[in-house]
């Protein structure tokens, strides 16, 4: 490393202002600064010193996402092979999963940094390292089959038009990665529903079936899988969304490290049993009458709810904000599923619409302080 870093030291006054290559120069700091600490410090007025920096906020994310995507890799092999009556082994799956896992990943990274630096470029702006955790989240939010053409049109729709627009990282206001996922699903309707999406040769093979759980309950069929099959993970779905035990332990490392928002995750899950014991009461169907526990470990409930919901951009800001926020999630998830079997992947849209609301939620809780202040205030004047 040290040799690389003098290589870089050696060359870097061609990407300076009166350099040789001075208009790439943010891709070259970007470059530096992914493999370096950087050395530009505050010089003048109050600050606070830390060792955090946006760039160890999304690394930690990707290490929390580790879990569930080696799981998902393994999972997609698993799917395959478990309805052929076959067993290669634990690495006969994880090879095969990552035929189809491992492109998505590099095309997700390839289109989405292409596209971040040539506008950090155009805008000679630094290259922000949000699109670190988004390159991994996208690939884990969609099914194995989906077509690399289509993954790199939806990923490019949301780092422009989902991100680069209203300003780069920080700025958004709605999640990148639901946004590639949504602009997939209405674009491309036949490659993320139905049957024969989530399970690699399900639409060659009639002795393969791609049905999820909530698909199979849209149709009026019981699930054919334990809760312990959906707590392991060991079912059809999106590629890193299957296992909560994965994402359970992605949510210990974000909370330990304080990345993630227990408040949002805890609120989410307190509206997502609401919804679901309102549904268990009801019982008119046989989504409603899934129970409520079991809805909180399928679809992409505890996935989205993790890594999309806490997202520190695009969440609620204040303390009060984020609770009202979380549970809305939770709330709304449930209730689009169930309600419009259309849309099974309710928190897709659940979290997509908080997003747009958040900037309100806060306002109105900012607003509310005010006035309690004022009150106190006016108060101690009487006095």
């Amino acid at each position: 490393m040290k040799a690389l870093h003098k290589f870089l030291k050696k060359y870097e006054h061609l990407f300076l202002e009166g350099g040789k290559y001075h208009k790439l120069h943010p891709a070259y700091q970007a470059f530096y600064t992914f493999l370096y600490t950087p050395e530009m410090v505050t010089e003048k007025g109050a600050h606070i010193r830390s060792s955090v920096d946006l760039k160890r906020i999304m690394i930690t994310v990707v290490i929390a996402l580790i879990p569930a995507t080696i799981f998902g890799i393994w999972n997609v092999g698993h799917q395959h092979f478990v309805q052929l009556g076959q067993d290669p082994g634990f690495w006969g799956k994880f090879l095969f999963g990552a035929r189809y896992v491992i492109p998505m990943i590099i095309v997700s990274y390839v289109v989405g940094l292409g596209i971040e630096f040539w506008f950090a470029i155009k805008r000679g702006h630094e290259v922000n390292e949000g699109y670190l955790v988004t390159g991994l989240l996208i690939p884990l939010i969609m099914p194995a089959t989906i077509p690399l053409w289509i993954l790199a049109v939806s990923v490019a729709f949301a780092v422009i038009f989902g991100k680069e627009v209203f300003g780069g990282t920080g700025m958004n206001i709605v999640n990148p990665a639901l946004t590639a996922r949504a602009f997939a699903f209405f674009s491309y309707p036949a490659t993320m529903s139905g049957n024969t999406v989530w399970v690699p040769g399900a639409a060659q093979s009639d002795a393969i079936s791609g049905e999820t759980i909530l698909g199979m309950l849209a149709q009026g069929k019981h699930a054919a899988w334990t809760w312990w099959d959906m707590f392991l993970g060991t079912i059809p779905g999106s590629v890193g969304e299957t296992s909560v035990l994965m994402i359970l332990i992605g949510l210990a490392i974000l909370l330990f490290t304080k990345v993630g928002s227990w408040r949002i995750v805890l609120s989410g899950l307190l509206g997502g049993i609401t919804m679901g014991l309102i549904f268990n009461a009801w019982g008119a169907n046989t989504l409603m009458q899934f129970p409520w526990w079991q809805h909180l470990m399928v679809g992409g409930f505890a996935f989205g709810l993790t890594f999309m919901a806490t997202d520190p951009v695009t969440a609620a800001q204040t303390n009060r904000g984020k609770w009202i926020y979380g549970f809305l999630i939770g709330l709304l998830a449930i209730m689009i599923r169930t309600l419009n079997p259309a849309y099974p992947e309710g928190v897709m849209l659940a979290i997509l619409l908080m997003n747009v609301v958040a900037p309100t939620i806060d306002y109105f809780v900012v607003e509310a302080n005010v006035k309690k202040r004022m009150k106190r205030v006016a108060t101690l004047e009487k006095q």
